[in-house]
């Protein structure tokens, strides 16, 4: 019990030391009705906890998300925290833990840690009042046969490519192919394919990964993850009027994907996952292609979402190794020397990516792109996809499909 008290004041101490000055930022941006509302619910105050979190919501949506003052996300953070602590000793476990999630979201670095750490007592404690039955992930309704059997078949779709050839853009598979390597060397990879910037798959480097058999198992991905909540984009793709986005739990979203509902497609997108959910992280690896360079690795990045789902024609700023963890996916690529001819967006939040729908190719309005040369592939499961920063990519996703991005910044003396 001693050693426990000692830790318990510890982390009192370490939250206090990083909470103090940030509550002092805040009063200095005009924040005096928070920091009043924050100290009430320290206190237990529901109400001035909800408050708090409010006011800081508000902070969050005043204007663009890149000039929101970093000190209003901690603070956001820190209300969510507060707000959980108080749910959860109130037995309301389920919302305590979507309220840290939120946190994680929404919330900025500094409190980070301790919203790790609150999620981890929250998922470990057993509720003793029975107002709860345990976090496992696993909804009341749901049908566990019911739903392995969707998933399998859901995995199982368009393993023939010449199926797959029904629902791909013109042209698919009738070009140049993407070169396939088993287990290229670091030094291979540089001098052939990063310094070159040419894309390469790698095959047969992500066989010892945990996840290659634990996310094909959607009890598993419930049982780690069911409850989490997770936001996630609904509609055909980003650039489409009737696309939006929604904050679900990890189960809602597995039951959707499950439904096989093209009106309602549902994609986890670009979203840090592994920073969200941990326990994810340690099922997979950091490629050592990815330290080419001499750089720095980005935040990982999940894609996971059923048949359908489509990524359009578009570039990222950072060199890029695809790994193809669940499921397959068909991927096009035109080099960056392209760009003037791939018709970017002119606005400014869309100017990385084409105005060309590739399913659906308007050749009158975007002549240049009927016989431009481009490079394709079927990415299947186990294997890596290398793409160089700036190179344009459209993703199809050819059945149930999760994928990881590991984005990496490369010293090079241009940047």
């Amino acid at each position: 019990m001693g050693d426990e008290t000692g830790c318990s004041g510890d982390r009192m101490v370490a939250e206090g030391t990083r909470r103090a000055p940030l509550l002092r930022q805040i009063t200095e941006e005009g924040g005096f009705a928070f920091v009043s509302s924050v100290e009430k619910a320290a206190a237990g105050d529901i109400r001035a906890a909800e408050a708090a979190r409010e006011m800081a919501w508000e902070q969050l949506h005043t204007g663009p998300w890149n000039e929101v003052v970093l000190a209003w996300r901690d603070a956001y953070a820190m209300a969510c925290l507060h707000m959980a602590e108080i749910k959860s000793s109130g037995g309301e476990r389920r919302e305590a833990l979507r309220t840290l999630d939120m946190g994680l979201i929404m919330g900025g670095p500094l409190l980070r840690a301790e919203l790790d750490a609150a999620i981890n007592r929250i998922t470990a404690a057993t509720p003793s009042n029975g107002q709860e039955p345990p976090i496992t992930g696993f909804g009341v309704e749901s049908d566990g046969d019911a739903d392995a059997s969707q998933w399998e078949e859901g995995l199982c779709t368009n393993k023939d490519p010449h199926e797959a050839l029904r629902i791909l853009p013109s042209k698919s598979l009738s070009g140049r192919s993407i070169e396939r390597r088993a287990l290229i060397s670091f030094e291979t990879f540089i001098s052939d394919y990063f310094l070159r910037q040419m894309p390469v798959i790698i095959t047969g480097c992500m066989e010892h990964w945990p996840a290659s058999t634990k996310w094909k198992n959607i009890n598993y991905l419930k049982q780690i993850a069911g409850d989490r909540t997770v936001p996630v984009e609904v509609g055909k793709n980003y650039v489409c009027t009737e696309w939006k986005q929604e904050l679900i739990t990890f189960s809602q979203f597995l039951e959707r994907m499950g439904s096989h509902n093209p009106e309602n497609t549902t994609y986890l997108a670009q979203h840090p996952l592994f920073d969200q959910i941990r326990q994810l992280k340690e099922d997979i690896l950091v490629p050592d292609y990815c330290y080419a360079g001499g750089g720095v690795l980005k935040p990982l990045n999940a894609w996971f979402g059923p048949v359908g789902t489509v990524t359009p024609l578009h570039h990222d700023p950072h060199d890029n190794i695809l790994a193809q963890v669940v499921g397959r996916k068909y991927i096009r690529l035109y080099p960056a020397s392209l760009s003037d001819e791939l018709y970017p967006h002119d606005e400014s939040m869309l100017i990385n990516t084409s105005q060309v729908d590739l399913d659906h190719i308007d050749t009158a309005a975007f002549p240049k792109i009927e016989n431009l040369e481009f490079m394709d592939c079927i990415l299947d499961e186990g294997e890596m996809l290398y793409i160089p920063r700036k190179w344009w990519h459209y993703v199809r996703s050819l059945s149930t499909s999760f994928s990881v991005s590991f984005w990496w910044s490369a010293a090079t003396p241009e940047q």
